[in-house]
This record gives C-alpha cells, sequence and structure tokens, in this order.
C-alpha cells in the first residue's frame, strides 16, 4: 500500500508501533471466540471465574483496538499535514514555467481534492488495517480448528477474493477517470470566476459555458462516480454475502458430509459472524485507498520542485554592491502548443547600470513582458547569459539574483501583509510616506502590519502594489506597464515626481511603457520587436517621443468598421 510505505518512510517507528497494536488487538480478538467456545460453551464449570476473565479481555480488546486506531488515525493526520506543507513549499520553490505549463485549475484541484482525499483515505485505514489483521488471525485460527474445513472454506475465499478484485480493478478505473473529469470541472470553475464580469455581460457566453464545458465535465463526474459506486456497493456486498455463505458451507461440510464435529462447525459459524463487520469494513475502505493512491500519483505527476525546508536565500559574492547587470545573447523558446506557434525571444544584448531609469517599449506580443521575466531570473534563459560586474550567473546564485527585483507585473497580486527588507515587518513611518506620496493615506487602514481591505479600483491597487514593492527595498524596480491604469493627473505626478525620486534613491527602474509624452525621463529607451531587442538613440529616440503608437507598429486602422 503506497499510503503505508510512505508513512513507514517517514515514521518508522511509531507505525511499527501501531501496527504491533493492530496485530495484537486482532490475536486478542480471536482469542476472545476461542475463550468462549472452550470456557464458556463447552463446559460449565466456574462460569462466574470465566466470566470475569472474559470481561478482563473485552477491556484489553478495547484498550488495544482503541489505541491501534487512535494512534493510526494521529498519525495519518499528521503526516496529512506534512503533505500539505510539503506540496505548498515546493509549489513556492518551483519555477514559473512549470507552474503556468501546469496550469491553476490542476494546482488548485491537487491542494483541495489531492489533499482531501489523503486525508479520507487515513481516516478509513484503520478500519482497512484491523479488519485484514482480524481476518488473517481469525483464519489461522479456523485452519487450527479443521483443516479440511478451512481448506474448503480457503477456495471459497479465493474465489470470493477473485471476484471481489474484478470489481475493485473497475472501481479501481473509474476512480481515476474521476480525477481526471475532476481537472475539467476545476477549469470550468475558475472560468466563471475569472470571467464573471464577461459572462455576466454575455449571457449567449455564459449558456456556452454551462452547457458545452461546465455540464460536460460535471455529467462525466457524475458517470463516474456513479458507476465507482456501484461497483463498490457490489464489492461491499459481494463480500458480505460470501462470508455468510461461508457459514452455510460449513455446516454443510460438518453435519452432511461429517467432515468435523457440530461443535467445530458453532465455532466456524460464531468465529465467521464475529469477522463479518470487520472484513466488511475493510472491503468499505478499499475505495478510499484507492482514491488516495491516484491523489499522490496526481500530486507526483505536477513535477514540482524537490522539497527543502529552508527559505533562506544564499549569500552571493556576485550580486553584491552591483554596478552593471547585462544579458550577453540571452535566448528564451516558447514551445508551440496545439494549433499555436512557438515564440523566440533573443537573442538579446542589454547592459543596465545602477541607479538608471529605463523604459522599454513595444507592440503587443513582441516579448516585452517575456523580456521582464528574463531580466528579473523568473524565467531562465535557453541561451546566453546574464552577468553582474561582468560575472556571470551561475546556478546556486539564481535565488540571490532575483532577490536584486521588486516587481509590480500586470497580473501582479496585492498582498495584504506589508513587509520591509529581507522579510522583516515594515518600518511604519515608511509605510505612511509612501501612502502619502502615493496619495492613498486617507484611504487605507492599516492595522497589525496589514492592508485591512484592498478593495480598490484597478489603478489604486497599482498603487499599492508600488508600496509594497518600495517597501522591499530592492536595487531594482520593474513595471509592468504600471501607469496604464491611473488616471492622467496622477500618471503626470509619476513621471515627473516620482521617478525622479526613485532615481535620486539610487534605485534602477525598468519600466514597461507607452506614455510617449514622458519617454524623455528615460535614460534610455529600448524596444522589442517580434522578439529582438533595439536600443533607441537619436532621430529614432525622437520619433518613438512624438507618436510611439506609430513607432511600435502598432496603429490599428479602422479599415474594415463594418466587420465589428
Amino acid at each position: 500500500m503506497k499510503l503505508v510505505r510512505l508513512v513507514f518512510q517517514q515514521y518508522r517507528w511509531p507505525l511499527a508501533l501501531v501496527l504491533l497494536l493492530s496485530i495484537s488487538s486482532g490475536l486478542l480478538s480471536v482469542g476472545v471466540i476461542a475463550f468462549v467456545n472452550q470456557r464458556m460453551i463447552s463446559t460449565h464449570d466456574g462460569l462466574g471465574t470465566a466470566l470475569w476473565q472474559f470481561g478482563l479481555m473485552l477491556v484489553l480488546l478495547l484498550a488495544l483496538a482503541s489505541g491501534a486506531s487512535l494512534s493510526l488515525t494521529a498519525l495519518g493526520h499528521r503526516f496529512v499535514y506534512g503533505l500539505r506543507r510539503v506540496m505548498v513549499k515546493r509549489l513556492l520553490d518551483t519555477n514559473i514555467e512549470r507552474i503556468e505549463s501546469i496550469g491553476g485549475a490542476k494546482i488548485f484541484a491537487s491542494l483541495s481534492s489531492d489533499i482531501r482525499a489523503v486525508t479520507m483515505a487515513f481516516v478509513q485505514l484503520p478500519d482497512l488495517i484491523y479488519g485484514t489483521v482480524l481476518s488473517v488471525a481469525a483464519f489461522s485460527y479456523l485452519a487450527w480448528l479443521s483443516p479440511s474445513l478451512f481448506i474448503t472454506t480457503l477456495c471459497w475465499m479465493a474465489f470470493t477474493l477473485g471476484v471481489g478484485w474484478l470489481l475493485v480493478g473497475k472501481l479501481n478505473a473509474h476512480i481515476r477517470a474521476l480525477r481526471e473529469s475532476e481537472d475539467k470541472l476545476y477549469q470550468s470553475y475558475q472560468a466563471v470566476i475569472d470571467g464573471r464580469k464577461e459572462l455576466t455581460l454575455n449571457r449567449d457566453r455564459a449558456r456556452r459555458l454551462y452547457e458545452e464545458t461546465f455540464d460536460t465535465a460535471a455529467l462525466r463526474y457524475r458517470e463516474h462516480f456513479t458507476l465507482a459506486d456501484r461497483y463498490h456497493g457490489l464489492a461491499s456486498n459481494w463480500a458480505n454475502i460470501m462470508v455468510l455463505g461461508t457459514i452455510g458451507l460449513a455446516f454443510y461440510l460438518a453435519n452432511g458430509l461429517g467432515w468435523a464435529p457440530t461443535e467445530v462447525a458453532a465455532t466456524y459459524a460464531l468465529t465467521v459472524l464475529f469477522m463479518r463487520t470487520p472484513l466488511v469494513l475493510a472491503v468499505a475502505a478499499i475505495p478510499a485507498q484507492i482514491s488516495g493512491r491516484v491523489a499522490l500519483d496526481k500530486v507526483e505527476s505536477l513535477a514540482l520542485a524537490e522539497h527543502h525546508d529552508s527559505f533562506e536565500v544564499a549569500p552571493s559574492h556576485i550580486v553584491g554592491n552591483w554596478q552593471t547587470l547585462e544579458l550577453r545573447d540571452v535566448e528564451y523558446h516558447y514551445p508551440a502548443q496545439g494549433d499555436e506557434p512557438g515564440f523566440d525571444v533573443g537573442p538579446v544584448n542589454l547592459t543596465l547600470h545602477r541607479g538608471e531609469t529605463v523604459f522599454l517599449m513595444g507592440g503587443n506580443g513582441s516579448g516585452k513582458s517575456s523580456l521582464a521575466r528574463l531580466l528579473s531570473g523568473l524565467y531562465r534563459p535557453s541561451a546566453g547569459s546574464i552577468l553582474i560586474d561582468g560575472k556571470v550567473i551561475a546556478s546556486g546564485d539564481w535565488l540571490a539574483y532575483r532577490h536584486l527585483f521588486a516587481s509590480v507585473f500586470t497580473d501582479f497580486h496585492l498582498f495584504s501583509q506589508l513587509l520591509g527588507a529581507d522579510g522583516q515587518d515594515a518600518d511604519a513611518v515608511q509605510v505612511e510616506h509612501w501612502l502619502d506620496q502615493l496619495h492613498m493615506k486617507h484611504k487605507v487602514q492599516i492595522g497589525a502590519g496589514h492592508l485591512l481591505d484592498t478593495r480598490f479600483s484597478q489603478g489604486q491597487r497599482k498603487r499599492l502594489a508600488l508600496l509594497l514593492a518600495l517597501l522591499e527595498k530592492r536595487d531594482i524596480l520593474l513595471l509592468d506597464e504600471w501607469a496604464a491604469d491611473q488616471d492622467p493627473l496622477f500618471r503626470r505626478f509619476f513621471y515627473r515626481e516620482l521617478l525622479p525620486i526613485f532615481k535620486q534613491a539610487g534605485v534602477t527602474v525598468f519600466a514597461i511603457s507607452h506614455d510617449d509624452q514622458y519617454f524623455d525621463l528615460a535614460d534610455r529607451l529600448v524596444k522589442m520587436e517580434s522578439g529582438q531587442l533595439s536600443e533607441l538613440q537619436g532621430d529614432r529616440r525622437d520619433n518613438a517621443s512624438r507618436d510611439a503608437v506609430e513607432e511600435i507598429g502598432g496603429a490599428y486602422r479602422l479599415e474594415n468598421v463594418s466587420t465589428l
């Protein structure tokens, strides 16, 4: 069993103790049956003494069974807690390309559904272990009572298990298909939540999404769930009926064919009835174990980064008091996906000097955001090198290199916690200062080092995201079309007032911008076009400053208005 094996790797001695308790409780359960047969049925002498001995055995059995069950449940939840922590830490350590290729829906499904499936597997694992141990002990006792009856009974049970195995195989297939359907369901949920504005405005799109995407996934989920429950019910009922059939078989062989005395057949019947409920519970626990195994396989298929406990960034002599940052012949390749062609960025050559302000312009799909991700170390170059003061960034330097950057991308997430340099709580004076500079002081409430409310307009949310970036006090500030959602007055304030403050503080600013009227404020102006980078100088820069849209090559002519 995969779950037990994983737990054994991490908690070897606690699990060994739990298994010892389970085995002891199973053996004692059979001992109770033997005691009843020898002291309370076969003889009538000393029943008073036998009764209190029987009571002591029951108390001991209660202690052993409860100890095994409670210990295994606690150990299981401890394992699930550790699994959840490890998975989230691995997710945090996984490179962004891998996360983007997996997709948010699959990640959310694993964090919720798969972890829940593993939890339920452990909740029902005590029933499976106890039922298995008790069955083995009971069959051993039956073999000791009458070898001939046991051999026939064993053949009967082998036939029962064979049919049950086929049913469980069908159950396993539908549980795996069920888990695949669940990914599709999560994708539909994400589309409904993320596209709520568009779906509210366009009811036809909402209907098509509901009927063709969501309903199809939900129907497949229902079908596989129904079939899984069906095979589970058949397996449970089959085991129950065949176990009861063992009683009739034992009496027929004993009384009809004379293979054993009636007392032995009665003990057979008592033992089978005693193990019937635990055995059925063990069979009932099988679907949860299959789901747990499928969930673990699904988590492993994500191929996240290896687990490391530490969040510490190893110091690097390369990224100390740097003066120049160079991208030398850097390339990046987006592979083709389905009908969509791939896209190549580079080779890119760019040198940034500490404290300068650089604007990047370019049309949609030109590779601007890809360059920003390459520059900040979010993407690893497919070819070429990144150098700090002439020294190449090696594999062990990437975490320290990324520590140079604070960013506000177009798809930013606004966190509520205010952090300063090196992950410490932000200085309250600095928070007040930058809130005042960003014209948000009278709009934002702060409590216990957190933003108490982040429900603002997109432009105001971007100001708060910039606040978080500034509080981190990184060397390089990367802004991806940050001013696009600002009103004209604050946009002018940002370019004319804030950028000079950043420059005076020695912050290197790398900003993707289309605001041609402010290009004169940049120390340098570079342009991306079809994945290639060039620097605009002289007349080219002057032309870009007069008309950025035309220079980018993104002027959209209304030649086919009738098609709208």
